[in-house]
């Protein structure tokens, strides 16, 4: 008799705290001490299960992978590392600033495109009043130019 197998594949969010420590461990090919130690360092921040379980997401294993990679295959000490992510989070938000800055601006180029036809309409609508020596006020039209 043949045996049937069937494959489940299920999405977890990237984020989601999924792995228990010794899965964790496992991926990213060290020790759980180690993430222990990590993150008593403040260089991973894994989920909490209601029991206060550590729960690490993929995103998690995956900055685990390149904390290894910058220690053992770059020389990096962990505060060279901590430096490293804390640029990355200042230029992270750098570049959401500049992005909203841009819109802005976008919008601002607009309004002032909008606000100068607008200028170009009313004046075309003016009309100057000068009085002639010796009568009442007479309309004088000047051609644009």
């Amino acid at each position: 008799m043949s045996v049937r197998r069937t494959r489940i594949t299920a999405r977890v969010e990237h984020d989601r705290g999924v792995f228990m420590i010794s899965v964790a461990a496992e991926l990213a090919e060290m020790h759980p001490q180690t993430l222990r130690m990590y993150e008593t360092r403040g260089l991973i921040e894994p989920k909490r299960s209601p029991k206060g379980t550590r729960l690490y997401s993929q995103a998690d294993v995956e900055r685990l992978r390149r904390i290894q990679e910058m220690t053992t295959e770059w020389g990096m000490n962990l505060a060279g590392v901590e430096r490293v992510f804390e640029l990355e989070e200042q230029l992270d938000r750098m570049v959401r600033k500049v992005s909203v800055l841009e819109k802005r601006a976008e919008q601002l180029v607009s309004e002032i495109a909008r606000l100068e036809e607008k200028r170009e309409s009313v004046k075309a609508e003016i009309v100057r009043y000068e009085a002639a020596p010796g009568t009442s006020l007479i309309p004088i039209r000047h051609v644009k130019k």
